[in-house]
C-alpha cells in the first residue's frame, strides 16, 4: 500500500493578504490536487516541485513565481527533499473590499498571525 505524505503547512495572512506555507520534507510528497475560486500565485522559494494544472505537468525549480488560474485542479509534488512553497492570493469579505485583518494588531517586526499558532493556543490548557 502507498502512503502519500503531504507537505507541513503553516498559514499567516495579514490585511487582506492570505500566505500558506508547504514545506515538503521528502522528494514525493504531494499537496493533493484541489481548485480555488480565484487566481493565484505560489511562490517556489526552494527545491523544485512538479505541478500538475488540469492535467497538464511542468516541473519548476526555485527560485520561481508559478501563476494558478481559478477554477482549475492543481496538484503539488515534491521533486526533491526539504522544498518549500507558499500559495498566495487577498482575502475576500463578501462584498469584496476592506482589510479583513487590520495591520495595527501586528505589532511591527514581528510574525505576521500564525492560525496554526492561534488556534492551538486557544484550545491548548493554561498552566498556571
Amino acid at each position: 500500500m502507498n502512503v502519500i505524505n503531504k507537505p507541513k503547512i503553516s498559514m499567516a495572512y495579514v490585511s487582506d493578504i492570505w500566505c500558506r506555507q508547504m514545506h515538503f520534507l521528502k522528494k514525493g510528497d504531494v499537496e493533493q490536487g484541489h481548485t480555488h475560486n480565484h487566481d493565484h500565485l505560489t511562490l517556489l522559494s526552494s527545491g523544485s516541485l512538479r505541478v500538475t494544472v488540469s492535467e497538464k505537468t511542468t516541473d519548476f525549480v526555485a527560485p520561481h513565481m508559478i501563476f494558478i488560474t481559478k477554477d482549475k485542479t492543481h496538484l503539488l509534488e515534491a521533486l526533491e527533499d526539504n522544498t518549500v512553497a507558499y500559495c498566495i492570493h487577498a482575502l475576500r469579505d463578501k462584498d469584496g473590499s476592506g482589510d479583513l485583518i487590520d495591520p495595527n494588531m501586528i505589532p511591527e517586526g514581528t510574525t505576521p498571525l500564525n492560525i496554526n499558532q492561534y488556534a492551538e493556543s486557544m484550545i491548548a490548557p493554561k498552566n498556571n
